[in-house]
């Protein structure tokens, strides 16, 4: 979900000057396995009771189910909600959740981007607002899956990728080095 008052929030890594554009995360039915491994041990662990219904005993069962599932659930929560997508003026940096512990971060210059598309797959995708956008690079493609509202966002990146390029993509380290070596070729 893409936020749309970011122009003063802050983020971890953030360069000095450097605008916060917008972030965004994947569609919610990403977590879909996490909301099966909920039901599946609660509907489970349902069944004895209903079965053998004068043990009283097992009607704990369903308790201890739904606790599991939860715990499950919560892990797949946390994995999707710490995985955020953050624009800003200069570059795209995705910082995925690995684990309770662990976080890769990818970053793309705007300027480096050389095309960006996206797909809506099917009937699903349409109905639940979800898609894949691939941004292009001279290194490779950046794939990401069941991003919410992806023509939305398609369009944002648009926006960012043009601005970035028509001011001329550089970062103030990299104006800095270009007007030395220029400097000392002269």
């Amino acid at each position: 979900m893409a936020d749309e008052n970011t122009a003063n929030e802050q983020f971890e890594g953030q360069r000095d000057g450097e605008e916060l554009l917008f972030v965004f995360r994947r569609h919610i039915i990403a977590m879909r396995k996490g909301f099966y491994l909920l039901l599946i041990p609660f509907a489970l662990s349902a069944i004895p009771p209903l079965i053998w219904q004068t043990k009283l005993e097992l009607f704990l069962l369903p308790l201890a189910g739904l606790t599991l599932g939860l715990v499950l659930f919560s892990y797949h929560f946390m994995m999707w909600y710490f995985t955020v997508y953050i624009v800003t003026n200069e570059r795209l940096r995705q910082v995925t959740q690995r684990g309770f512990f662990g976080k890769d971060v990818v970053e793309l210059k705007l300027s480096k981007i050389q095309n960006i598309s996206y797909t809506v797959p099917g009937f699903s995708g349409e109905i639940f607002k979800f898609g894949t956008i691939v941004i292009q690079t001279f290194v490779g493609d950046l794939v990401i899956h069941k991003v919410e509202h992806p023509s939305k966002i398609y369009n944002q990146l648009q926006d960012a990728v043009e601005h970035a390029v028509a001011r001329g993509g550089q970062a103030p380290d990299d104006e800095e080095a270009s007007q030395e070596a220029a400097a000392e070729a002269q």
